[in-house]
C-alpha cells in the first residue's frame, strides 16, 4: 500500500518538478541591469490631486458662512527623468525631478441659502522625489518592489485674484509599490504612488484680491494640505 501510494504521489509531482525547472532555465532579459552603480531614466504619469481642506467657520458682514469643498478629482500629467544610485542587491536610492501639470476644482456653498459658487485653479509645479526602493528577489523577468521617501515642490504659476491662492512651496512624504518587468532593451516598471503633503498650502494674505465679493470664500478655509496619487511608467 505504501508502495502504491509514493508511486502516486511521483506521479503527480513529475509535472510540477517539470514547470518549476522550466521556470528556471527560463531566458532572463537585461540579467546584470541592477548591479550598475547609475543608471538612468525617464518616466511618464497620470495622477490626481486634492486638498485636505479645513473650514474656518467665518461669519462674514452679511451673515453668510460659507464652506468648500472639491467634489471630484481632476487628472492630471507628470513627466520626469530619473536618476538611480546601486546600494545593495535589495535597495537603490533613486531621485526623480518631474513636471507635474494638474489643476483643482473647488465648489462652495453657503450654509443657509445653499448658494454655490465653483472655481477652478491651476496647479503646475516641479517636484523632486527622494525615494528608497526596496526591491524583492528577482523572478525571472520581474520583481516587485516597494518605495519611501520624501519630496519638496515649487509651483510655477499662481492665478491671482482668484477665491482660492495657494503657497508656492510645499514638502511631504511618500510612499508606493511597483514591479520591474525586463524587456529586452529596457526595463518597465508600473508603479503607484500616495503623497501626504506636511505644510499648510492656504495664503491668507489676500492683498492680491480686486473684486470684494471673492472674499468670502477666500475667508472659509483656514487650512490646506496636499494629497496625490500618482499612476507612474518608468523606462530605465
Amino acid at each position: 500500500m505504501i508502495k502504491k501510494v509514493t508511486y502516486l504521489l511521483l506521479l503527480l509531482l513529475t509535472p510540477v518538478s517539470g514547470n518549476l525547472c522550466g521556470q528556471q532555465r527560463r531566458l532572463q532579459h537585461r540579467p546584470y541591469a541592477d548591479r550598475q552603480l547609475f543608471h538612468p531614466g525617464f518616466t511618464l504619469g497620470l495622477h490626481t490631486q486634492d486638498l485636505i481642506l479645513t473650514q474656518s467657520g467665518f461669519v462674514n458682514e452679511n451673515g453668510e458662512v460659507w464652506f468648500s469643498e472639491i467634489p471630484a478629482y481632476s487628472p492630471g500629467f507628470t513627466v520626469g527623468i530619473i536618476g538611480d544610485i546601486y546600494l545593495n542587491r535589495c535597495m537603490n536610492l533613486r531621485v526623480i525631478p518631474s513636471l507635474c501639470l494638474g489643476g483643482k476644482g473647488f465648489v462652495f456653498r453657503e450654509q443657509a441659502s445653499g448658494e454655490e459658487y465653483a472655481a477652478q485653479i491651476r496647479n503646475n509645479y516641479i517636484t523632486l522625489p527622494l525615494h528608497l526602493k526596496i526591491s524583492a528577489d528577482r523572478i525571472n523577468n520581474f520583481r516587485p518592489y516597494v518605495i519611501a521617501g520624501g519630496y519638496a515642490s515649487v509651483e510655477l504659476t499662481s492665478d491671482k485674484n482668484r477665491a482660492v491662492l495657494l503657497k508656492p512651496y510645499d514638502a511631504g512624504i511618500e510612499f508606493g509599490a511597483g514591479c520591474d518587468f525586463y524587456l529586452p532593451f529596457f526595463k518597465l516598471s508600473p508603479e503607484l504612488k500616495f503623497s501626504f503633503g506636511l505644510t499648510d498650502l492656504l495664503e491668507r494674505d489676500r492683498r492680491d484680491l480686486k473684486e470684494d465679493d471673492l472674499r468670502k470664500y477666500a475667508g472659509s478655509l483656514s487650512k490646506a494640505v496636499q494629497r496625490m496619487i500618482t499612476l507612474s511608467f518608468h523606462f530605465e
